[in-house]
């Protein structure tokens, strides 16, 4: 996993990269003007074969992503995205209002979704949202946080079981970084919505479980049995 150092993450747009993948090209453009005057560098791909071509050489730090796309979809090149860099930022769009199409995004990677027909501006506040949570995470040099076999390093951004490195993606970096910072404690949803997605997020709840059940998968031994993030019934989760 590498640092978000290699991207050089700045507190404004500045600098990084943004790769919009969008057949229609009027809504493209129109996502591209936005994010250039909040002065992210922007690139453009029309399909995820495209995109993915594009990736191997212009490494976006952050990746706007249709998933209705010509030839392979965006749920196929959001999984194919995350397998080659886990610490990019990915945020799907769908013009379909349905739970499982969101779920489904995040199960493969998403960091976060809108639904079409969505204001620029939102998607811009969304995504400086998400690097600023990226940005807190980043501490005084050499810091780690232990625990049982979990050990966090704040300096590199790195996850460690057993002593062995453990792929997270940024969101679930932080919602472990969050846990380990608060053993013992029960964090509410809500609460945890707060922490790791801002307090101006307006998306659904579930999304909390969805990231959940993937860093299971990730770091428990059996991800239907937990034994480090154990769930409190009717409230939310705790880390023992």
């Amino acid at each position: 996993m590498v640092g978000y150092a290699k991207w050089g993450v700045h507190m404004s747009g500045e600098g990084i990269k943004v790769l919009v993948v969008e057949d229609e090209s009027s809504i493209r453009k129109f996502i591209t003007i936005n994010l250039k005057r909040d002065g992210f560098q922007v690139l453009e791909a029309e399909s995820g074969e495209e995109a993915l071509e594009m990736m191997k050489t212009c490494k976006a730090r952050i990746i706007v992503l249709d998933v209705m796309l010509p030839g392979i979809d965006g749920f196929e090149v959001c999984q194919k995205i995350r397998e080659t860099e886990p610490d990019a930022i990915i945020v799907m769009l769908t013009a379909r209002n349905q739970d499982m199409d969101k779920i489904m995004g995040l199960e493969l990677g998403a960091d976060d979704y809108m639904v079409k027909p969505f204001n620029p501006l939102e998607l811009v506040a969304r995504i400086r949202t998400i690097l600023r949570r990226s940005e807190k995470n980043k501490v005084e040099l050499g810091e780690t946080i232990t625990l049982k076999s979990y050990c966090v390093d704040l300096k590199s951004q790195k996850f460690f079981k057993n002593g062995l490195e453990v792929e997270l993606t940024p969101r679930e970096f932080s919602i472990i970084t969050t846990f380990m910072k608060n053993p013992g404690r029960a964090l509410s949803r809500d609460e945890l919505l707060n922490i790791v997605w801002g307090k101006n997020y307006f998306g659904d709840i579930k999304t909390v479980d969805v990231h959940i059940r993937r860093l299971r998968e990730k770091i428990e031994d059996n991800s239907s049995e937990p034994q480090f993030i154990k769930t409190v019934w009717g409230y939310g989760y705790i880390c023992q």
